[in-house]
């Protein structure tokens, strides 16, 4: 008799582990996916520019147009809304994608640490999967090729965070 209450036991407790298998699984495919920004955008329509002649120049090709990324940020009484603009999208040799930033005189970059990360950072921390950011100077007919790495190294600087 103890022999079938083992065997009733067993079958109970594997439908329970069945049951609690399955609702985990039911519970993960239900769950939402995770706000996450889709991969950088390519606009077909690409108006001419001497840019991309340019950017031919040095090996690149120009896979897309300008494109146009609304921001909307909570401020806590109202939100605030913005957009960034990147001005092309290019393909270097090995098919990696660069967005691309054209130079305006009435916005120059400083081309220092601090100049490049509160200008151009935000580019480059928008799309993480793009290789980088080419940023052309028409005037001088340069194309600036900005990647960002997180570094581990500590700052040697004399200032009061780092002592």
């Amino acid at each position: 008799m103890n022999e079938r209450y083992d065997g009733l036991l067993m079958v109970l407790l594997g439908i329970v582990i069945v049951l609690l298998i399955g609702y985990r699984v039911n519970r993960w495919l239900m769950s939402p996916q995770p706000d996450l920004l889709p991969g950088i955008p390519i606009n077909d329509r690409i108006p001419d520019h001497p840019a991309i002649g340019l950017l031919e120049q040095e090996g690149y090709e120009v896979v897309g147009g300008k494109v146009k990324v609304n921001l909307s940020f909570d401020a806590g009484h109202k939100p605030i809304r913005s957009r960034l603009f990147i001005d092309y999208v290019a393909s270097g040799s090995n098919g990696e994608l660069y967005m691309v930033k054209l130079a305006r005189e009435r916005m120059p970059v400083d081309w220092t640490g601090a100049g490049i990360r509160d200008r151009l950072m935000p580019y480059l921390l928008l799309y993480p999967e793009c290789a980088g950011l080419l940023y052309i100077d028409m005037n001088d007919q340069e194309v600036h090729r900005l990647t960002m790495d997180w570094s581990d190294e500590e700052w040697n600087g004399n200032d009061e965070y780092n002592t």
